[in-house]
């Protein structure tokens, strides 16, 4: 009796070599290495993206930082988001964060 040697797809193959540097780009300015490094690479770039208008976000939210109570909540609403696509990348999923997905697909790089 032999068994099936069940061959992965390319993409299962992509996910599972790349995740944990995917994972780099909700980390701050970290979205640089899988953006540079993992050109070949569609979910590296997937998740790099995003954590490039996320990052962008990022920015513009600490001009709110002078308004203290909303300031505050706004950073620890995006720190929340970064920490779920860390996790959610290294499961090795392709998850659109809302709107900010929008507005990574505009990126053609």
């Amino acid at each position: 009796m032999s068994e099936e040697i069940k061959s992965s797809s390319p993409v299962d193959n992509d996910i599972e070599k790349n995740k944990t540097v995917a994972a780099l780009s909700y980390a701050w300015i970290l979205f640089l290495v899988p953006l540079l490094s993992k050109r070949h690479s569609k979910f590296a770039q997937f998740h790099a993206k995003q954590g490039l208008v996320l990052f962008i976000v990022e920015l513009a939210a600490g001009l709110f930082m002078w308004f203290p109570f909303f300031g505050q909540l706004l950073m620890l609403a995006l720190v929340v988001v970064s920490v779920m696509g860390i996790i959610k990348t290294l499961n090795g999923e392709w998850w659109k964060m809302p709107y900010i997905y929008d507005w990574s697909k505009k990126f053609n790089l």
